[in-house]
This record gives C-alpha cells, sequence and structure tokens, in this order.
C-alpha cells in the first residue's frame, strides 16, 4: 500500500507540473493508478467536471495530505466539485447565456466552461498572464454594474482590505447581479486574523471561520449558502484531513480543529 500511495504521489505532482508527456498522458497514467488503486480496495467515485468514476487520488496542501481529494482525470479538487455542483444548481442557471461575467484569476476547471456559457467573458488578476486586463480587486476599472455575475474562488483570504474588495464587487455587478465568492472556510472554528500573510499557506491573511460569511451580510441583499452534504456522497466534497495538531511550525496561525472530515460552503451572494 505504501508503494501505492508513493506512485500516486509522484503521478499527482507531475500532472499538477504537466510534465510526463502533457496532461492527456497522465491522465491515462492516473486512470491506470485508478484501477490498480481500485483493486486495492480503495472506495470509488464520481467526478462531475468530467464525468469520471473511480477512485481519487489524495492531494498535499500547506503539508497537509488530503485523501480522496483529487479526480485523476481533470484534476479537480473537493472545492470545485462542490461548486461545479453549485453553478449547476442554482435557479440564474438558465439565464447564463444572456449575462456577463467577471473572473478573478481562472481556473482551467471553470473557464472553459463560462466561455461557452455566458453572453460575455471577462478575465482578470493582478498578474496579466491569461486575463483580459490587469487590476487590483480593491480598485476595479470597471464601471458601476458592468457585470451580472462575479466569479472570485478563494481570493479574498489572500486580501488584507477583504471589505474592500466586497464593496468593489458590489459596486461593479448589476441590481440584479450575484457573485460566487467562496473562501477555503474552517467550519469549526471562528475567524483568524493574521498578523502577517503566512508563505506557507500561500500568502493567506486569514484563516476563514464559518462566522466569515457574516461579513458578506454588510455588502449584500442576500447569501445562500450550498455545503458538501447539500449534494450526492459519491461525488466526495468533504475536505478529508487531520486538522487537529494545529498550529505548526510552518502554520503558526491556523487553530486546531477536532475530527479529520470537513465541509466545505459555496456562499452565492445576491446584491
Amino acid at each position: 500500500m505504501q508503494i501505492a500511495r508513493s506512485a500516486e504521489s509522484f503521478i499527482r505532482r507531475q500532472w499538477l507540473a504537466g510534465t510526463l508527456g502533457g496532461q492527456p498522458v497522465c491522465k491515462v497514467i492516473n486512470r491506470t493508478g485508478g484501477w490498480f488503486s481500485a483493486a486495492m480496495g480503495e472506495p470509488r467515485y464520481y467526478c462531475p467536471v468530467c464525468r469520471y468514476r473511480g477512485v481519487f487520488f489524495s492531494h498535499m496542501s500547506a503539508n497537509v495530505r488530503r485523501k480522496q481529494a483529487m479526480c485523476p482525470s481533470c484534476g479537480a479538487l473537493e472545492r470545485h466539485r462542490l461548486q461545479w455542483l453549485v453553478l449547476d444548481t442554482i435557479p440564474e442557471r438558465s439565464r447564463f447565456g444572456k449575462m456577463r461575467l467577471l473572473h478573478f484569476t481562472p481556473e482551467p476547471f471553470f473557464t472553459r466552461f463560462f466561455r461557452e456559457t455566458f453572453r460575455q467573458y471577462f478575465a482578470t488578476d493582478l498578474s496579466p498572464f491569461r486575463v483580459n486586463v490587469a487590476s487590483d480587486i480593491c480598485k476595479l476599472p470597471f464601471r458601476d454594474a458592468s457585470f451580472d455575475v462575479v466569479y472570485a474562488s478563494h481570493i479574498l483570504e489572500h486580501i488584507q482590505d477583504d471589505r474592500g474588495a466586497l464593496a468593489e464587487i458590489h459596486r461593479v455587478l448589476t441590481p440584479s447581479g450575484i457573485a460566487f465568492l467562496p473562501v477555503p472556510i474552517f467550519a469549526g472554528t471562528k475567524t483568524v486574523e493574521y498578523p502577517e500573510p503566512s508563505p506557507s499557506e500561500t500568502y493567506h491573511v486569514r484563516q476563514p471561520g464559518y462566522d466569515y460569511y457574516d461579513r458578506y451580510g454588510d455588502f449584500f441583499s442576500r447569501v445562500v449558502k450550498y455545503s458538501s452534504g447539500d449534494f450526492d456522497p459519491e461525488c466526495q466534497l468533504f475536505v478529508h484531513e487531520d486538522r487537529t495538531g494545529w498550529p505548526t511550525p510552518t502554520m503558526p496561525y491556523r487553530q486546531p480543529m477536532p475530527g479529520e472530515k470537513h465541509p466545505d460552503i459555496v456562499p452565492v451572494c445576491y446584491r
């Protein structure tokens, strides 16, 4: 089993790095590894992003191993699968073809879907790489009411002035606009503000607790929260990791949490 896990870890790293002949080759290798793991008795799941059925791989983040996290076919993690299901569930889904979307720091799982689904797609980030225009989320270069949808996944935990960012998102939304603003939520704790950005956490400036989404109520008329438990468990939408040993030398600001299975939450914010 240890040999299988070591091979899985190597393949996963190469997939993310785009080596081993590119992602098509990595997908074949990953699926083969998934079949081997299934034969070893590992549980099988379903990925709503790419419709793969089989074993999910583990994933390392901030030196913490998350079990059953990554789809070996498309690379989608727990948060991507949950967000995908939320996008397909909300009542506004039928009107996406008439909407204009602003996407912060585009992720490959959603970029193609957004381009094909929305009437207009506009990407932005601090970096000019693969976006329409580089911009600061706290000072957006767009007119009021420019977009029907704003999508900013796992962004606000990096922003010191998150209330300034929320005000800007509210400003550029149309009166009937909606915003998807998930962060890596730690549902068993209260929000912890860090005294400085944490390098080992890709420079997070806070550990958002379940109460973090209360801040959204100062800017949006309604916030609907979708949780991992709201959807088919076959999609494996929970974060499986041991958080009892926090803080650590590399993550000195994180607060410990009981248990090894944690829900994720996606808030849909209505202007």
